[in-house]
Parts: structure tokens; C-alpha cells; sequence
């Protein structure tokens, strides 16, 4: 920061005024390396994802349909589960069937995360290879 003291008589005025050259200069500085970062930040492997393809699909008998509510409270078609270890048993029991049925999860809404995420965990100990979420479509316009 500089200061210019009027040393030639006068008045006797002081004179504060900030020089802003150097200021200017980091924040030029600060432009140019963000210009340079930013597209490396950004840039990644070329891959090209897919599509938005929700279609009801037909339930079948042998589909298994895990309900859980906003208590966290599980059902194996509208029997109630116990706890964590029940659900993984019984998922055990299907995964060795060959063909091996269908994981519908309906959850409510207003559930937390962390039940779902007991559920997915149970389902990937018994090896469960299909796992599907059922969800209340969206109005038709």
C-alpha cells in the first residue's frame, strides 16, 4: 500500500490513496491459471450413457416383494420380517433357485436411507442378481 505525502510545502495536506496495480495484476494472475485448470478439472473418458427407458414391466408369481415402511419395519409379502439376519436367510433360500426370482423393493417415501441400504446389503450377502425398485409412476399428461 502506498501513500503519497505532498513534501513540496503547500497546504499540508496528506494525500491516502491505495495503489491498485499490484491487485489487479494477482487477480489477472488468478484468471489465467483458472482458465488453464478448469477444462482438465472437467474433462473425462468419453462414455455415452443411456437412456431414459421407465417401462412397467409385468410382475411375475415367483417375484419376491420386500415392503418397507417409514418405521423401518420390513415385509416379505406382507409378512413381517424380524430383523436383518430372517431377511437374509430367506433371500439365501431363493438365491440358490435357478431361475432365481426377482427383488421388488417398495419403499415408502419417507423413509431413511439407512433401512434401504439393510435391505440392498442383505440382498448382495445372498447373491440376489436382480434387485428392483417399484415406484409410483408419474401422472400421465
Amino acid at each position: 500500500m502506498a501513500m503519497n505525502i505532498n513534501a513540496g510545502g503547500g497546504d499540508g495536506e496528506v494525500i491516502a490513496s491505495i495503489n491498485t496495480t499490484p491487485l489487479v495484476d494477482v487477480m489477472l494472475v488468478l484468471l489465467i491459471i483458472f482458465l488453464i485448470t478448469i477444462p482438465v478439472a472437467v474433462q473425462t473418458h468419453q462414455v455415452t450413457l443411456p437412456k431414459d427407458a421407465s417401462q412397467p414391466r409385468a410382475t411375475k408369481a415367483q417375484d419376491i416383494n420386500i415392503s418397507l415402511d417409514v418405521n423401518g419395519n420390513i415385509f416379505w409379502n406382507d409378512n413381517q420380517i424380524q430383523n436383518e439376519r430372517e431377511l437374509t436367510n430367506k433371500l439365501k433360500e431363493i438365491s440358490i433357485q435357478r431361475p432365481q426370482p426377482e427383488v421388488h423393493i417398495r419403499g415408502d417415501e419417507n423413509v431413511e436411507y439407512e433401512y434401504m441400504a439393510k435391505i440392498l446389503i442383505s440382498c448382495q450377502k445372498s447373491g440376489i442378481a436382480k434387485v428392483g425398485f417399484l415406484i409410483q409412476p408419474p401422472p400421465k399428461s
